[in-house]
């Protein structure tokens, strides 16, 4: 008897190897995964200029990154790259005509709301991707979509929204073999359709939600290193993450030195 549905991921193209640079783009779900990652040792960086959720939002922070990155001397462009999208809504300041990409707070009559189409979804994560693989040819970029809904649409509002998304990203994965698709937001929606793994706004996925989608993401594109690498890393982890009742104590600072050097050599012997 089964009572829950589960999402069948298939293994992605790549495969993510153990202290590698990420990159992660996009709405706060992009957050969210870029600190698990980090907490793992992984080299990211998550939303460099903000967190960003709509497709010409991300592909501005994309191309910003990039000449920063150029004008600093920052090297190529990570392997990996993560986007994650949340809604088709921009806005335009109406003395320009352009695509802002955060409002400053400034008054709203400044600004004209827009839903971007499916095509225009498309032609900027194609801007995107293409502009990353011209630095590296061998990069490899996943989308996403995030489960979080926007109440302010109305929820049948947020599920157009999230649905011209999924439209746009499935286009772009059919003519871009280097991009695909990880469905964290059919994970939330089909997987954990229950309110215990929400935040008790009960829109946002809870931390037990974004650890089961680490989990599922682990299974698909993890190398058999990383995921070794993770078992060694969790004692250690935890170690360093325990309270001490007396934490100035000759005992625990000798325990915490000892840690550290295990933690130093275990980073030495994957590096």
């Amino acid at each position: 008897m089964k009572f829950r549905t589960v999402v069948d991921i298939p293994r992605l193209p790549f495969l993510i190897e153990p202290l590698e640079e990420l990159l992660f783009v996009g709405s706060c779900f992009a957050d969210s995964m870029g600190r698990r990652f980090a907490e793992e040792h992984f080299k990211v960086v998550a939303n460099p200029f903000g967190v960003m959720y709509n497709p010409a939002s991300v592909m501005h922070t994309v191309q910003k990154w990039l000449q920063l990155r150029d004008s600093q001397g920052g090297g190529v462009v990570p392997r990996i790259v993560f986007i994650t999208l949340g809604t088709n809504h921009v806005y335009r300041l109406k003395e320009t005509g352009q695509i802002v990409d955060n409002c400053q707070k400034r008054p709203q009559n400044l600004f004209q709301e827009e839903e971007l189409t499916v095509a225009q979804c498309t032609d900027y994560l194609l801007q995107t991707v293409d502009e990353l693989h011209h630095r590296r040819n061998n990069v490899n970029v996943v989308l996403t979509v995030s489960p979080i809904r926007y109440a302010k649409y109305g929820f049948h509002g947020s599920q157009l929204s999230k649905a011209t998304l999924l439209m746009a990203t499935e286009q772009v994965c059919q003519q871009r073999s280097f991009v695909a698709y990880f469905p964290a937001f059919e994970i939330v929606l089909d997987e954990l359709r229950d309110y215990r793994f929400y935040q008790p706004d009960m829109i946002h996925p809870s931390q037990q939600a974004v650890d089961y989608i680490w989990e599922r993401l682990s299974e698909a594109g993890f190398s058999e290193r990383t995921k070794q690498f993770l078992h060694d890393w969790q004692p250690v982890k935890e170690a360093l993450n325990h309270k001490p009742f007396h934490p100035e104590s000759e005992e625990y600072q000798s325990f915490l030195a000892k840690t550290k050097q295990r933690e130093a050599d275990l980073l030495a012997s994957y590096g």
